[in-house]
């Protein structure tokens, strides 16, 4: 089972896939970490979310790129936090551009073939009305239509703002 999870910064779209992950009942629960951690601030949002897996149970494992390469247990249910960082690693850190979005989604789909439930936090970063440089709007192109074919893929796609869970497709989970 794949679930989407979206929402703005802060909304608490992190705290519900959590609690997606630990309502499950899956005793085996990876979270798959993408963050390159670059500086202070970085660290600062990396702590709070260790904070907030603290005594659920989490191997935690790190994969800012190469979703395809991430040594995953067979069965259980994980978290990928977030697609967003993912991608921009992917994008941005001096590979093939081009073939970024095909390598998230290979990966992607190996994620969800080994695990039995997969849940993908990923950011809503497309409602600002800013006009940003080429490159960052062919960022946020390559996003959007991660997020789209993940959605369209997914069982269930949920969007959290301001705490609430918003239920685009699918059935209430929690």
């Amino acid at each position: 089972m794949l679930i989407l999870v979206s929402g703005g910064a802060a909304s608490g779209k992190s705290e519900y896939a959590e609690k997606l992950i630990v309502k499950s009942g899956f005793a085996r629960r990876t979270y798959i970490a993408t963050m390159q951690i670059s500086d202070g601030e970085d660290e600062r949002r990396a702590a709070r979310h260790r904070a907030m897996r603290a005594g659920k149970n989490f191997d935690t494992l790190e994969c800012p790129r190469d979703l395809s390469g991430v040594p995953l247990p067979q069965g259980g249910a994980v978290l990928l936090e977030c697609m967003s960082n993912l991608a921009a690693n992917e994008f941005f850190g001096g590979g093939n551009r081009e073939g970024a979005k095909e390598r998230i989604l290979r990966g992607m789909d190996r994620l969800c073939r080994e695990a039995e439930l997969t849940v993908v936090v990923t950011n809503e970063l497309f409602s600002d009305g800013i006009r940003y440089g080429d490159e960052t709007e062919a960022y946020l192109a390559m996003l959007a239509a991660l997020n789209r074919d993940l959605a369209e893929r997914a069982d269930a796609v949920v969007e959290v703002a301001a705490g609430i869970p918003i239920v685009w497709k699918g059935k209430e989970i929690l």
